[in-house]
């Protein structure tokens, strides 16, 4: 195992959370401010949605600094799944401080009869908020075009499957954010036409719901990790490009692959060596073909057996990745 299988805090992922985390916090301050000037439910709901994605982001940190500690006596794979235990919680923290908040205080809001006030200053803050996530959406959009590349898919396919969490979830928060700006200025605008408050609320609770989606999509999407998800075909098909190009490797015969943080996989694997070694020399290739395959930054560790006579080889698909031995992230 080569110190390159572990990531450091100072990684792609962990700047952008914290300029996700900056931003949000800027934001969240300037939304709480209009929301007191104004009394705008869509603005409460955005404050509330502000406040929620800055607490995620510390969560998002923790995860980052946390999953890149290396192997010790209890962890021999290292800490990377803390990763998505602490991606959960900010997934957790998105639905019950942002989603509910939103819903509830806009379902109180229904009834009130109060006219728009100071929506000049709401529309400024909704301005300035939209330039400072976009700038992390951007960020997030910028990483992720890379990792996607690599794997030859689109961006959005990409941000599905990808085994990052953090960087995810950045994207999606941020996502959600400039759409819910649009549907706080929407209800504030509405508000303010029509003088009925009811829309002000409407946004908020239209705020709440997408929060809402997005929180248990984030859920759903760490929990597959967690839960020990098998790698993607393109994943396994890397793999075992890998192993097949080692010079002393004729055939793979079987090939367990799983995650054991972002980026980073344990396999074992049953092959056929080149030549016919005595016994006594089948161990030392066996170690020496595992510490080959684990130079590969991805591969925190490789188990090597030798495949039983008659088993059926395992062909490599026909897939662009396979055209090299890089992982797909």
């Amino acid at each position: 195992m080569t110190d390159a299988a572990q990531p450091k805090p100072t990684s792609g992922s962990f700047v952008t959370v914290l300029i996700a985390f900056l931003a949000n916090l800027v934001v969240a301050i300037a939304k709480s401010v209009a929301a007191l000037l104004t009394g705008s439910a869509s603005m409460t709901a955005e404050a509330a949605h502000s406040w929620a994605d800055t607490g995620n982001e510390i969560f998002l940190i923790i995860a980052e600094r946390r999953g890149a500690r290396g192997p010790d006596e209890r962890h021999p794979y290292g800490y990377g799944r803390d990763v998505y235990v602490w991606s959960l919680f900010a997934a957790v923290g998105l639905f019950t401080v942002g989603a509910v908040v939103s819903i509830m205080h806009g379902i109180t809001e229904l009834s009130s009869d109060e006219p728009s006030e100071d929506s000049l200053i709401a529309y400024i803050v909704i301005a300035v908020s939209f330039v400072l996530e976009a700038t992390s959406f951007l960020r997030s959009i910028q990483q992720l075009r890379g990792s996607a590349a690599e794997a030859d898919q689109e961006v959005l396919q990409h941000v599905l499957a990808t085994s990052d969490p953090t960087v995810r979830a950045v994207f999606f928060e941020d996502a959600a954010a400039l759409v819910g700006l649009v549907l706080a200025a929407a209800g504030i605008l509405l508000h303010q036409v029509t003088g009925s408050a009811v829309w002000d609320a409407i946004g908020s609770i239209a705020i709440g719901v997408l929060l809402a989606f997005v929180a248990v999509l984030l859920i759903q999407l760490n929990r597959r990790f967690l839960i020990g998800q098998s790698p993607s075909p393109r994943v396994m098909t890397a793999v075992l490009r890998l192993l097949a190009d080692q010079d002393d490797v004729a055939s793979v015969s079987y090939l367990h692959v799983e995650y054991v943080g972002p980026s980073r996989v344990f396999l074992v694997a049953a092959v056929d060596l080149v030549g016919d070694a005595p016994e006594h020399e089948i161990a030392a290739r066996l170690a020496s073909l595992g510490r080959a395959v684990e130079a590969d930054e991805h591969v925190v560790e490789a188990i090597l057996t030798l495949s039983r006579p008659g088993d059926e080889r395992l062909v490599i698909a026909a897939d662009p990745v396979a055209t090299s031995t890089r992982l797909p992230r």
